[in-house]
């Protein structure tokens, strides 16, 4: 089969499963696209002892997720959508099996080397630094950046039997917090939830305002031009603008 009909099967299939979702139509996407996986397993595999396959096997996880989030209409590459989902869902993995995680030397000294950078930049900008500024002065892309943070941001173990607060005397334990059993899903948000933030910090100041203020704390346009001192008109052409450019920077980063 050509690369041009395996894309058109894979497109055929993927609008299948959005018309009308089944077990039968998503294993055969999984099949088409599990190089995607197999590519993001082998890279991580050299920075953990966890085995290839286990990778693999949770990296699938995260391409079914993509399967059946990826709405085939938005004219997305299904790779381009895919592939946070599935390098989310192994980092998540790894940095949940903390205790035979190994991290990069290169993302050690990064890491070092971001906190002198966080460091200098609050000094010069008065202010908490957006990850895109780091990631500039550290000299690497915002995916980098924001790998070597999930990688290097929880690795130590915390006993289940410790308290979640130790300011309290009958506080619970870190197991009575455990989620249930939609953690994973609860994850794949936290997951999607740093893609949005560092595509959201690159917007203009006011554009920002503006989706913060309308999205996600649900103000209506006449609170939010208030608010920033701009018209509702404005408001709604900051949306608009905003959102387009949301588009194509989440786009960039899952490339």
């Amino acid at each position: 089969m050509t690369t041009l009909s395996l894309h058109t099967r894979r497109m055929e299939l993927l609008v299948a499963y959005a018309r009308q979702p089944s077990l039968s139509v998503r294993n055969k996407l999984v099949e088409l696209n599990i190089g995607l996986v197999r590519k993001v397993a082998h890279q991580l595999s050299r920075q953990c002892t966890e085995p290839y396959e286990d990778l693999q096997q949770v990296g699938c996880l995260g391409l079914i997720r993509a399967i059946e989030r990826f709405d085939p209409h938005k004219g997305t590459a299904f790779s381009s959508f895919a592939l946070p989902y599935i390098r989310g869902e192994v980092l998540h993995y790894l940095r949940d099996k903390s205790s035979v995680l190994r991290i990069p030397r290169r993302w050690q000294e990064l890491n070092a080397k971001a906190r002198k950078a966080r460091k200098k930049l609050i000094e010069a900008l008065g202010r908490t630094p957006k990850d895109t500024e780091i990631a500039e002065a550290l000299g690497v892309s915002l995916q980098e950046w924001c790998d070597c943070k999930i990688a290097t941001g929880n690795h130590r173990l915390l006993s289940l039997d410790a308290p979640s607060n130790s300011m309290m005397e009958d506080s619970m334990t870190l197991a009575d917090t455990l989620p249930d059993p939609d953690y994973q899903s609860q994850k794949m948000v936290q997951e999607e939830r740093l893609q949005l933030q560092g595509a959201m910090n690159q917007l203009e100041e006011k554009t920002k305002v503006a989706i913060e203020c309308v999205f996600i704390n649900e103000f209506s346009r006449k609170e939010t031009a208030k608010k920033i001192g701009i018209s509702p008109m404005t408001v709604t052409r900051h949306l608009h603008k905003g959102i387009a450019q949301l588009e194509v920077l989440l786009e960039k980063q899952a490339a």
